[in-house]
């Protein structure tokens, strides 16, 4: 449980928000010199790599991309149909 609550506070979870509230809230993280893990589900994925390159192309040039895994996730919509969701995790570590 303890590594669950570690990991949440080093992720970054995409959505709907100004693409400068990502950046700032992953650059918090790599300040403290831990890596940062970028994720996003579905039409988000592009705004994730938006972020990404931002943060390495602008603001850190020395950060390190560590990692990048896409995958499938299974939800279940209220009425009970699943759906396939196309998801990525994007790892960041500092210099």
């Amino acid at each position: 449980m303890n590594e669950r609550n570690e990991r949440d506070d080093t992720s970054v979870y995409v959505g709907r928000r100004p693409t400068t509230n990502y950046v700032m809230a992953a650059m918090l993280i790599l300040n403290q010199g831990k890596a940062c893990t970028i994720k996003a589900r579905g039409k988000a994925i592009s705004h994730a790599v938006d972020v990404a390159e931002i943060l390495r192309n602008r603001f850190m040039p020395e950060a390190k991309l560590q990692r990048i895994e896409i995958g499938t996730e299974v939800l279940e919509s209220e009425d009970g149909r699943k759906s396939n969701v196309s998801s990525i995790e994007i790892v960041i570590a500092p210099k």
